[in-house]
């Protein structure tokens, strides 16, 4: 049993959160999700995921260099995506950089912010299809994920989202 959401309760606000990564079509869900939240008066929590599996294979002083470049990377392209929802929405967001794989990193951020109500994720536009993220959370897991997720289609235009924000 999922526990139960607090968005609506006292002293708290609904939380539109969108997974930053080097996708194209990243953009698309961030935009999203910053125009929604700033229409329905609620927050933005963008999240950064540091895949380190190849650290774990290297020498203590080559993993810790290799992970404070990956933090410093990820921490650069959350700071972008984060002053792009304040351009667009100006809604400032949450950045939250967790390490391991995406599909874990979300459920586990879930289940710790239970303001968080709508996950948003972008469809690529490529021929192999939507993508890992979008296969895996809103295909096999889609029946018992615990809050609904928006799936925003990649090839939209800012004018296009803005109409259905």
């Amino acid at each position: 049993m999922n526990p139960k959401r607090l968005s609506l309760e006292p002293g708290h606000h609904r939380k539109f959160l969108a997974v930053v990564d080097d996708t194209p079509e990243c953009d698309r869900a961030v935009y999203y999700a910053s125009r929604r939240a700033a229409r329905t008066g609620g927050g933005l929590v963008l999240l950064g995921v540091l895949d380190l599996e190849d650290a774990h294979q290297q020498w203590l002083n080559v993993a810790d260099l290799m992970r404070a470049e990956a933090q410093e990377e990820m921490q650069a392209r959350l700071d972008k995506f984060s002053a792009r929802a304040r351009q667009v929405a100006s809604v400032a967001a949450e950045l939250v950089i967790r390490e391991g794989g995406k599909a874990d990193a979300i459920m586990k951020l879930i289940a710790e912010d239970r303001d968080i109500a709508n996950l948003v994720l972008a469809a690529g536009t490529s021929k192999e299809g939507p993508g890992p993220l979008v296969t895996s959370l809103a295909g096999a897991h889609a029946a018992s994920f615990p809050i609904p997720i928006t799936l925003v289609p990649g090839a939209l235009s800012d004018e296009e989202l803005d109409a259905m924000a």
